[in-house]
């Protein structure tokens, strides 16, 4: 346990989570469930793709040699002897000035070297006429030109997309291997906080960070087993914590962290015999973020302020998550942008402020009131610009760098 408050740099503070971090079990599921999982093997490609030449258009397959010397002044007709649609085979063998109708997909019949467009061609009673000329495997998919089978497609840790189950779909992947979610407890602490369908009392402040975290763990595609709000009792909230980790792989708290008179979280964790990885982090806001191990299970102790409980899932708990359930990569990228308003606040220490990232016009601001309480920037935000410590007045035009948060939210204005 330390006893002291030594403030740690974010980034060793990050490196002691992830290096006690261990990777969840595999399991295997239905490929219609596994959106959302990252993939825990190799994809390897069970046969090429396209598994045949086939034609990518609507059209005639032809032989390229019977188009020779084909123009505008020399139309070359065409006898059609067969027609096949994607999935058909045609059991015929291309002779001189024969063609096949082939639809898009369709295998390419036997004796073709070559696919006219439908476009491309005039009808005649008997088949077509053409006024170009075509070279030996002008648009015809070739077999393999994708991939081979026994090819790399997709690595392990491969987040499943659609276009992921798409691939594994093609391969016959019915069932697939990957990482089993954590389970998770979410616990609010706070005599202040008042649930949602409470009565607010005076004195007494909405849970707002409950259904933060919650709906981070969403995006991670975890529910977490949310535990009732609860009060700024020593005994109570240790019970809720022993029946917490009888059942789950991480514990989350909000509050409790700081050095009050009713912050208990540091003393329950002496209390179970946790090993404090970290109790300050040189960083604004969520300098007192508090990270316990016990065993392989991970104890995230957030500050009660919004915006610091914020960060500091986004900082320490989200790429432990990722880590264990097979991401291959875990942290949130980091571009470098212009900033469009000053920030001239001093920074002692590292400094994430809730910002507003426009990507296509590489620009970011501050999406408003930042203070460590503040809650409405956040939901403003898809991004956190990150100021070093010890850096005093960044003014617009300066070069940032920032975290995206949500890469699906980026905005422009």
């Amino acid at each position: 346990m330390l006893d002291k408050r030594t403030p740690l740099p974010v980034d060793e503070a990050i490196a002691r989570c992830m290096a006690h971090t261990q990777s969840a079990p595999i399991i295997t599921v239905p490929l219609a469930d596994s959106l959302n999982f990252y993939t825990a093997e190799d994809t390897i490609a069970t046969y090429d793709i396209p598994m045949f030449n086939k034609s990518p258009y609507d059209g005639y397959a032809v032989r390229s040699a019977d188009t020779a010397g084909a123009s505008g002044d020399n139309r070359i007709s065409f006898r059609m002897i067969d027609h096949i649609g994607a999935g058909a085979v045609s059991r015929e063998a291309l002779q001189q000035n024969e063609a096949v109708r082939i639809m898009t997909g369709a295998p390419i019949p036997q004796g073709a070297d070559a696919v006219v467009m439908l476009e491309q061609t005039v009808e005649t009673a008997e088949g077509f006429t053409l006024r170009k000329s075509f070279s030996p495997g002008e648009n015809i998919s070739v077999q393999g030109e994708e991939c081979r089978q026994g090819e790399l497609v997709l690595s392990a840790g491969t987040l499943i997309t659609p276009g992921v189950q798409a691939v594994l779909a093609t391969f016959s992947y019915s069932m697939v291997n990957v990482r089993k979610k954590p389970d998770v407890a979410l616990i609010s602490t706070g005599t202040e906080l008042t649930s949602i369908d409470e009565p607010l009392l005076p004195g007494k402040i909405r849970n707002s960070n409950g259904p933060m975290i919650a709906g981070q763990l969403a995006d991670l595609g975890i529910k977490p087993t949310i535990y009732q709000v609860t009060a700024d009792d020593y005994e109570h909230l240790l019970a809720i914590m022993r029946e917490a980790l009888q059942s789950h792989d991480i514990i989350i708290t909000t509050g409790g962290v700081s050095v009050g008179d009713y912050d208990y979280m540091p003393k329950i964790y002496n209390a179970l015999k946790a090993d404090i990885l970290f109790n300050k982090v040189a960083m604004r806001p969520g300098s007192v973020t508090t990270v316990a191990a016990l065993g392989s299970q991970l104890l995230f102790g957030l500050s009660g302020n919004p915006s610091a409980c914020y960060t500091g899932f986004e900082l320490f708990a989200k790429p432990v998550i990722k880590k264990m359930i097979g991401a291959s990569q875990c942290y949130a990228p980091i571009i470098e942008v212009k900033l469009t308003e000053d920030f001239l606040k001093a920074n002692p220490f590292t400094r994430f402020i809730r910002a507003e990232l426009d990507l296509i016009n590489r620009t970011v601001r501050p999406a408003g009131f930042n203070k460590s309480n503040a809650v409405i920037a956040i939901a403003r935000s898809n991004s956190m610009i990150m100021l070093p410590g010890g850096t005093r007045g960044f003014k617009s035009g300066d070069r940032v760098k920032v975290i995206i948060t949500r890469l699906t939210d980026v905005t422009t204005w």
